[in-house]
């Protein structure tokens, strides 16, 4: 992995999405060895998907960078969390919400893929009743070749998030973050487009 080569696509991006847009460069499959490239090239954002990798990753990189969760919270696991983090991309049970100390957004299931995180939108006003600090909204639509197809997950996510009046989302990856962008995402999470020649 080459700085310059991260750099440059991390520009891209940013030229892509604008300023106001975090970009969260997603580290499930980075090496430890390789954050410093991202430390680098100037990545400021990065999320983990697990919290042991976090663990693992932060006492290597600590400050070099600003830490979100972004992978499937287990309640025993807030602990963790709540000291590195400064969001948390995928809230979806209410043990967790009830231990989460740090922001986070709620992860909402609007495809109904039983193998996807995320509450049914109907739940919602649980988690917004409850004392978790939640900010927004995050989803993952179904995978596709097709940006496109992922237009209407993204643009009912931020319908609910208006409904609630609330603010962030979390939505897009490498293959539809330019879609995301267009239907109000404030937080993309961006791989592999990051980190390829």
């Amino acid at each position: 992995m080459s700085p310059d080569v991260v750099r440059a696509n991390y520009e891209r991006i940013r030229a892509e999405v604008g300023e106001t847009v975090t970009i969260v460069a997603a580290t499930k499959y980075v090496a430890l060895a390789d954050l410093g490239v991202l430390a680098e090239a100037g990545i400021e954002v990065v999320g983990e998907n697990r919290a042991q990798d976090l663990e693992r990753k932060h006492a290597e990189y600590g400050d070099a960078f600003r830490w979100h969760f972004i992978g499937h919270l287990q309640s025993n696991k807030a602990k963790v969390v709540n000291r590195i983090c400064e969001l948390v991309h995928s809230l979806d049970s209410e043990s967790a919400a009830r231990r989460l100390t740090v922001p986070a957004l709620v992860e909402v299931n609007l495809s109904g893929e039983a193998s996807k995180s995320g509450i049914e939108p109907d739940q919602l006003p649980a988690f917004l009743s409850s004392d978790a600090d939640v900010r927004g909204l995050m989803t993952m639509p179904p995978a596709s070749d097709d940006p496109e197809s992922s237009r209407p997950y993204f643009r009912r996510l931020r319908e609910l998030a208006e409904d609630h009046g609330l603010r962030e989302l979390s939505m897009g990856t490498s293959q539809d973050y330019k879609v995301a962008v267009q239907e109000g995402a404030t937080l993309v999470r961006v791989g592999s487009i990051l980190y390829g020649e």
